[in-house]
């Protein structure tokens, strides 16, 4: 009489070739994991930086008090947020450049505030070597890492 199942090597088989196919398929996640992580730093750098070029064009247009030795650009990220007075309107209306500060996506303290994960740079320090300052013109990613396409995450 013929039994029916699978013999001990037939499933040592599948096991090895469903492992093998768990192998190449993890590789493949990761990478799809960093795209997208890397495409999150990209848009918050985009938003990031736009609130920041329209703060400093609000200063040039008069809407923002101006004071002397000021560069025009807003003393730190959390002023986006908080948003700043237009002297131009009369009733005194607040100017509001985000809706929050949107964190970097490599910073490795979840609990950190957002404002903190990134590296700040002033007007008056140079490209080479960004450093914070009296306000802030740029902001990087403090990650050490290189990104797929071979650039480090800081000169983004």
């Amino acid at each position: 009489m013929k039994q029916r199942g699978f013999t001990l090597i037939e499933l040592l088989v599948t096991l090895t070739l469903l492992a093998i196919l768990a192998g190449a398929a993890l590789p493949l996640a990761q990478l799809q994991a960093q795209r997208s992580r890397e495409q999150n730093l990209r848009q918050a750098l985009w938003s990031l930086r736009n609130a920041i070029d329209e703060y400093k064009r609000a200063y040039d247009e008069g809407r923002l008090e101006k004071t002397v030795g000021s560069s025009g650009y807003p003393p730190n990220l959390r002023v986006l947020v908080d948003g700043v007075s237009d002297i131009s309107s009369p009733d005194a209306q607040k100017l509001y450049f985000l809706r929050r500060i949107p964190r970097d996506p490599f910073f490795p303290d979840q609990t950190a505030p957002p404002e903190t994960t990134w590296g700040l740079r002033s007007y008056a320090s140079p490209a080479e070597a960004p450093r914070a300052g009296a306000d802030v013109y740029d902001v990087y990613s403090l990650n050490p890492g290189t990104a797929l396409d071979g650039q480090p995450y800081r000169l983004w």
